[in-house]
């Protein structure tokens, strides 16, 4: 997996590079500091992964992953900053990032969520998605997951994973017009507009257990 570092802090930057160090699938291609140089960056090496501070200095990291997708550049863009802000987080998750993380987090859990991104899947900071739950009253009745069958239950379980109908299908060994027919009664149910939604409130309810290989 080949990533790039775009923080403002080189106290961060070399954190990560230690830890990537570490870890045998990860390798750094190269680190900016501004927007200019980290657009130069992106060109020049072609990340498949490129994480970013959410402010660098008096620049936005947001309008940084904007112009470069903007500008045709491919990668996946995760995010890495201290704010816990409800309004941030929309922010980013409306621009598409793949991913939303606390400065705070544990390193295993940063690399576990750099693994999910990359094999296309999401992930956001469980601090981040508390705040979105809480603030998000029709999203707070525990009573409504009481309403959904078994089978059910374990879809919603598998949407909070971030997978897909055809994974879905898989695991639980149902076809994927089942599985379609049973994402549809989860939303109706649980008042969700869509699966990020489904996502969000699985792992703010604690219903999605991850296991980190050490």
């Amino acid at each position: 997996m080949k990533v790039v570092i775009i923080d403002d802090h080189p106290l961060i930057r070399k954190g990560l590079k230690s830890l990537f160090s570490l870890d045998g699938s990860m390798e750094v291609l190269g680190e900016a500091t501004n927007s200019r140089d980290a657009l130069n960056l992106l060109n020049m090496v072609k990340p498949d992964i490129a994480i970013v501070d959410l402010r660098l200095g008096e620049e936005s990291g947001l309008e940084l992953i904007k112009e470069a997708i903007r500008k045709g550049i491919v990668c996946k863009f995760v995010v890495l900053t201290s704010s816990a802000e409800e309004e941030d987080f929309k922010l980013a998750k409306e621009i598409g990032v793949d991913g939303y993380l606390l400065k705070e987090a544990l390193p295993e859990e940063l690399l576990h969520a750099l693994s999910m991104i990359s094999k296309g899947r999401k992930y956001y900071d469980p601090g981040v998605l508390d705040l979105v739950m809480k603030s998000n009253t029709s999203l707070q009745d525990d009573e409504h997951i009481e309403q959904l069958t078994p089978k059910e239950k374990e879809i919603l379980i598998e949407l909070g994973k971030g997978h897909s109908n055809k994974e879905i299908s898989k695991t639980l060994y149902i076809t994927e017009f089942t599985v379609k027919k049973h994402v549809s009664q989860v939303f109706a149910k649980l008042g969700l507009a869509d699966r990020t939604q489904a996502a969000l409130y699985a792992n703010a309810k604690g219903l999605v257990k991850y296991v980190i290989n050490s």
